[in-house]
C-alpha cells in the first residue's frame, strides 16, 4: 500500500504487445511444494497450495468479463477440510456493503472514497449505478467434477465440500463466473482519476489462505490481503489495441482473432496475480545488471513535466532494485513492472501500481516504497490482516534507507520521521496495540501511524537493542529463512534472538501486544553519583552519554538485565539494570557535569525533556 505521509512524518510483468516473450522461469529460492528445509523454518511448518488455471475474456466497452477457473488445491495441513473459501473482492464496490458501511460510520474516511455532498461526506461506493459497481457472481463451481453448494456472503464464497479434502490430498475445483470492473474507487477499477482504463487487481475469484490458525476468509472492507502460494496459468482475451502490463511472463504467439486478442501468461510461486491495461500505455524497458528487466508503462498523454519524470524514474528503479536485494535478499523473478494505475500507490506480484501526475520525489518516493513491499510483502508474505505492520512497517524503514542511500541524503536517522509519527500517536490516546486487526481501528489515523510508523520504528528501535550490524544480518537470515512462506512476528524476532543471542521476547510483546510507552529519565546528579529513572512501562536498554566537570566525554551502555546478555558497543558497559527497579544508581569514575539518555534519538522515548541534565 502507498506509504502514508502523516503529518509529513513519514512522509515482470508482462512484456506485450511489442515485448518480448519470456518463457517461465521458477525463482531460485522458491518451493514448488509447501513443505521446507531450512534450518529455521523447521519440518513441521507447512503450508498449503494452489494452482490456477484461468481464461478471461473482458468487453472492454461495458467493463464486463467472463471467466473460467480451473483450480487445483492441495492440503498440506494435518487437518481435514469440509468447507473452503473464495474471496469475491468486487462485490465490496457495491451500495450496502460492508466496505460502504464503513465509509458511512468511520470518523476520517479515506478521502479517494468519499465525495463531498451539501457540506457532508458521503461514500462514493453508495451512489454507484448498476453499470458502475462491481460484482463476481459464480454461476458454477465443482469439486472434482461434481456440483457442490456454494453461497456469496459479501465479498466471501462459503463453500461446502460434497466430500472433505483429506490431509496429502489434491482437489480440483472448476468454477465459471462472470464478472463487471467497478468504477475506481479503492485500489481496483476502471478509468481511474488520471484516465487508466483498467486497474485489475483483487478482481478473479480467491482462494482463502488456510493455516496453523484455521481459515483467514476475511470480508473486504478496505485493508490489505493474504494469499496461497502457487502457480498461475492465464490466458487473457481482449481488445487488441490495449496494452497489458503485470505479474508474470508472456507466453509466445498470441493469438489475434477480429479486433480481440489472447495474451497467455505464466507466474510461478506467486500467491496473487494482478494486470492492468490501456491503448495509451508507452512501455520502457531497463535491464538491472545481474537482475531482472523493469519495465515502465505510463499513459502517453501525461503533462511534459511528468513524462520527464517517468524517464528519469528509471535509473534511479534499477538502483532500487539493486540496494533492496543487497539489503534483504535477491529478487528471484526476471521481471518487475512500474505502471501507472490503481489511486495511489499498492504492491503487487513482479509489479505496482501507481498514481503517474507526481513531482519526481514524490514518484521515486512512491516507487521505492512499493517496491520494498515485492520483499516485506510478496516474498515473505506475512499475514496484512493480522500483521500489518510486518508489511508496512518494515518496508517503511528500507524504502526510508534506500532513499537516504540512492539520494545520497546521509541522515543521522532517516527513520525520524517515523519516531515523531509514533510519539503523536502515543500521547493521542487513540493508540491500539499492533495486534488489533487491521479492520478494526476506530480510525484510519491510527491504523496508518500504527502500522507504517510505529511498525517502522519497531525494526529502527531494535538496531538500538541488538546493535546495527545484527539488525542487517536479522533482515538478511529472516529473508534466506521465510522468503516463500508467511512468518509470523515471533518467527521474526526468534531469527533476530538466533543472530543476536539475545533474548527479545519482552521486545516484540510490550511494542506490538501493548500501549506500554517507554520513558527514562535522569532523576538525580551528585557528584560522582548519578541516578536515573523508569517512568514508562516498557523496558529498553540504555545508551548514555557523560561529560565529567572537567568536559571530558564518556558512553556508557546500561544492558537490560532480561535480555541475558549485551549488544556489540564501544561503549563502557557498567551493571544491568532489571525492569522492575524504578530507579537505577551508578557511581562515575569522576565528578559528573551532565548526563544525556539516548544522545543519537533512536530510542522511542515520549518524553526527551527529562533524558538530559
Amino acid at each position: 500500500m502507498k506509504k502514508i505521509l502523516l503529518f509529513s512524518l513519514s512522509a515482470s510483468l508482462f512484456l506485450m504487445g511489442c515485448g518480448a516473450s519470456k518463457s517461465v522461469s521458477t525463482p531460485t529460492n522458491s518451493t514448488t511444494s509447501s513443505q521446507t528445509s531450512t534450518a529455521s523454518a523447521k519440518s513441521a511448518y507447512w503450508q498449503q497450495h494452489v494452482d490456477y488455471k484461468m481464461e478471461i475474456d473482458m468487453d472492454v466497452n461495458n467493463y464486463q468479463y467472463q471467466g473460467k477457473q480451473k483450480l487445483v488445491y492441495t492440503n498440506n495441513s494435518p487437518d481435514v477440510l469440509n468447507k473452503v473459501f473464495y474471496h469475491l473482492f468486487f462485490n465490496a464496490f457495491q451500495p450496502g456493503s460492508e466496505m460502504d458501511a464503513r465509509l458511512q460510520s468511520i470518523a476520517d474516511p479515506d478521502g479517494r472514497m468519499v465525495t463531498e455532498v451539501n457540506g457532508k461526506k458521503e461514500s462514493r461506493i453508495s451512489t454507484l449505478k448498476p453499470n458502475e459497481i462491481g460484482y463476481i457472481n459464480v454461476t458454477s463451481l465443482k469439486q472434482n467434477g461434481s456440483s457442490v453448494k456454494h453461497l456469496t456472503a459479501g465479498t466471501v464464497l462459503e463453500v461446502t465440500l460434497n466430500k472433505a479434502i483429506q490431509p496429502g490430498e489434491s482437489v480440483t475445483f472448476d468454477m465459471v463466473f462472470d464478472a463487471q470492473v467497478p468504477v475506481q474507487i479503492r485500489r481496483s477499477g476502471r478509468n481511474n482519476a488520471e484516465g487508466v482504463a483498467l486497474s485489475m487487481t483483487q478482481w478473479y475469484p480467491k482462494l482463502s489462505e488456510y493455516d496453523f490458525e484455521g481459515w483467514h476468509a476475511y470480508p473486504y472492507i478496505g485493508r490489505e490481503f493474504h494469499g496461497v502460494w502457487g502457480d498461475f496459468d492465464l490466458k487473457l482475451t481482449i481488445d487488441k489495441n490495449y496494452v497489458v502490463g503485470g505479474t508474470g511472463y508472456l507466453q509466445p504467439n498470441p493469438v489475434v482473432k477480429g479486433d480481440k486478442k489472447t495474451l497467455h501468461f505464466k507466474a510461478p510461486n506467486v500467491h496473487d496475480f494482478t494486470w492492468a491495461a490501456d491503448p495509451e500505455y508507452i512501455h520502457d524497458t531497463m535491464q538491472v545488471p545481474n537482475g531482472p528487466m523493469l519495465n515502465f508503462y505510463y499513459k502517453k498523454n501525461l503533462p511534459a513535466e511528468n513524462l520527464e519524470n517517468w524517464k528519469k524514474l528509471q535509473p534511479k528503479t534499477v538502483e532500487m532494485m539493486q540496494y533492496f536485494s543487497e539489503n534483504i535478499g535477491k529478487y528471484p523473478y526476471d521481471q518487475y513492472s512500474v505502471i501507472q494505475g490503481g489511486d495511489g500507490g499498492m504492491e503487487y506480484a513482479m509489479c505496482t501500481l501507481i498514481t503517474g501526475k507526481r513531482k519526481f520525489g514524490s514518484l521515486m518516493g512512491v516507487t521505492a516504497h512499493e517496491m520494498a513491499h515485492t520483499w516485506f510483502q510478496f516474498l515473505l508474505a506475512t499475514n496484512e490482516g493480522k500483521h500489518e505492520w510486518m508489511d508496512e512497517g518494515f518496508t517503511s524503514y528500507i524504502s526510508d534507507y534506500a532513499m537516504d542511500y540512492i539520494n545520497k541524503e546521509n541522515k543521522d536517522n532517516p527513520a525520524a520521521s517515523a519516531y515523531r509519527g509514533y510519539n503523536y500517536l502515543a500521547k493521542s490516546g487513540k493508540e491500539k496495540p499492533q495486534s488489533t486487526h487491521a479492520d478494526r481501528y476506530e480510525t484510519n489515523m491510527a491504523y496508518g501511524i500504527t502500522a507504517y510508523n510505529k511498525g517502522e520504528v519497531f525494526l529502527s528501535q531494535l538496531g538500538y537493542v541488538i546493535g546495527e550490524d545484527n539488525l542487517k544480518k536479522t533482515l538478511k537470515q529472516y529473508f534466506i529463512d521465510w522468503s516463500f512462506k508467511h512468518p509470523t512476528p515471533n518467527d521474526f524476532i526468534r531469527v533476530a534472538e538466533k543472530v543476536s543471542g539475545l533474548e527479545l521476547e519482552w521486545y516484540l510483546t510490550d511494542w506490538t501486544m501493548t500501549t506500554n510507552t517507554i520513558d527514562y529519565g535522569v532523576k538525580n546528579i551528585e557528584g560522582n553519583t548519578v541516578t536515573l529513572e523508569r517512568i514508562g512501562e516498557m523496558p529498553m536498554p540504555i545508551d548514555l552519554e557523560v561529560t565529567y566537570t572537567d568536559d571530558s566525554t564518556e558512553s556508557l551502555y546500561i544492558p537490560l538485565q532480561m535480555m541475558r546478555g549485551e549488544k556489540p558497543t564501544t561503549a563502557t558497559t557498567i551493571a544491568d539494570w532489571a525492569w522492575a527497579h524504578p530507579t537505577y544508581t551508578f557511581k562515575a569514575k569522576k565528578a559528573v557535569k551532565s548526563v544525556e539518555i539516548d544522545a543519537k534519538n533512536v530510542m522511542a522515548d515520549i518524553n526527551k525533556d527529562n533524558n538530559k541534565k
